[in-house]
């Protein structure tokens, strides 16, 4: 296991990767911000979904994922239809231009990957995927931050009711 201080650097590293970040937001169309992206790419990768499912995904409330949703339905790149086994619930889904646009973002984020890590080795590009990867999968996709344990004596203080 990593040591304490291994663990900071990466915390550094993190907070450095915002840049990184940024910059493949730049090179994003006006009309298809983080957000629209981050929709487009999960209904790219798991098909279609229901809305909570997508906000579960997201890992952000409601309220945001319906806006990102309204976004791109006003566009034409996803459609909201009916689900079969709940008619107060909406199925999300990619529409042929919602893929064309998918397809163009990951076109430039490829480009601009190639460009910025021309000089690294096939390894080091596959180590990176790899860790990535490895990284995404110890989070989980739509895993909820676990709360902190309250306060000793606390939990006592509190009846069926209050939890």
């Amino acid at each position: 296991m990593a040591q304490s201080a291994q663990y900071e650097e990466l915390v550094r590293q993190f907070s450095a990767f915002g840049a990184v970040r940024r910059e493949m937001n730049r090179l994003m169309p006006a009309d298809c911000h983080g957000g629209s992206a981050s929709v487009l790419t999960l209904l790219g990768r798991h098909g279609a979904m229901r809305m909570s499912r997508l906000a579960e995904l997201l890992s952000v409330d409601m309220s945001v994922t319906s806006r990102h949703v309204a976004h791109l339905a006003e566009r034409g790149w996803i459609e909201r239809s009916p689900d079969p086994a709940d008619k107060r619930s909406r199925i999300l889904r990619l529409t042929p231009a919602g893929q064309e646009r998918l397809d163009e973002l990951f076109r430039r984020t490829t480009e601009l990957l190639a460009e910025r890590l021309g000089d690294w080795s096939d390894e080091e590009v596959g180590r990176l995927t790899q860790l990535m990867a490895r990284l995404r999968d110890s989070f989980g996709e739509g895993r909820t931050v676990p709360r902190p344990a309250p306060p000793a004596g606390e939990e006592a203080l509190r009846t069926p009711a209050s939890t």
